[in-house]
């Protein structure tokens, strides 16, 4: 389950770089009908009360289960005018999970016994970590992100499918904010997570990324 918790990266993940100030007419679909949305390039930070990374396993093939974590935290650089030079930054804590089962919390953060490596993260770990490589635009508001995921001591590319899911000036703090959803699939045991596999519980990780960037 923790691996979920990479993905975050997936984070979050959307995309974007640059340093230009220009401004762009990006659709985004509002309600029913597609509307044209004035997107900004420049460096957004992420909204670590609105930004989430959710995660699901499968529970020995009988159900899923699920977590979040928040407080994330990073940077976008966007290029509104050519989305192929936006790059991502994003920092997720991994001590302070989001589950149902006070257990399965305890578990995720628990020391190996007698000195053994942990079943999961175990005390104290480390954020996890995914910087964007490359952006590949897919119509006007989509993109592909590829970057690299660190976490547990160990870095592999993740894949994340984005999209713009809403522009504009915040009501509430009155910043310019870009919303994106994005979804990644990890598999856990490749950054040395693989504990329960043995005996059925699911190794690939899926993650449901929703983030909000803030000018």
């Amino acid at each position: 389950m923790r691996k979920l918790v990479l993905a975050a990266a997936a984070s979050v993940t959307i995309a974007a770089a640059a340093v230009a100030v220009t401004t762009a007419p990006i659709h985004a679909q509002a309600g029913p009908e597609a509307q044209e949305i004035t997107v900004t390039s420049g460096t957004y930070t992420t909204d670590p009360n609105h930004t989430l990374v959710g995660w699901s396993l499968d529970h020995l093939g009988f159900n899923d289960y699920f977590g979040i974590y928040g407080n994330v935290t990073g940077t976008l650089m966007l290029d509104a005018e050519n989305m192929a030079n936006t790059s991502v930054d994003i920092t997720i804590p991994l001590d302070t999970p989001t589950v149902a089962s006070a257990g399965l919390a305890q578990h995720l953060l628990r020391a190996g016994a007698d000195g053994a490596a942990p079943d999961f993260f175990g005390p104290s770990p480390e954020p996890a970590r995914f910087v964007s490589t490359a952006v590949h635009p897919m119509g006007d508001n989509q993109a592909h992100i590829i970057g690299n995921l660190t976490f547990n001591g160990q870095t592999h590319p993740v894949e994340i499918t984005a999209g713009l899911s809403g522009a504009g000036t915040n009501g509430m703090n009155q910043k310019d904010t870009l919303g994106f959803h994005g979804t990644a699939i990890i598999v856990r045991s490749q950054w040395g997570l693989g504990w329960g596999t043995q005996f059925g519980l699911g190794d690939e990780v899926k993650l449901n990324i929703t983030a909000a960037f803030e000018k």
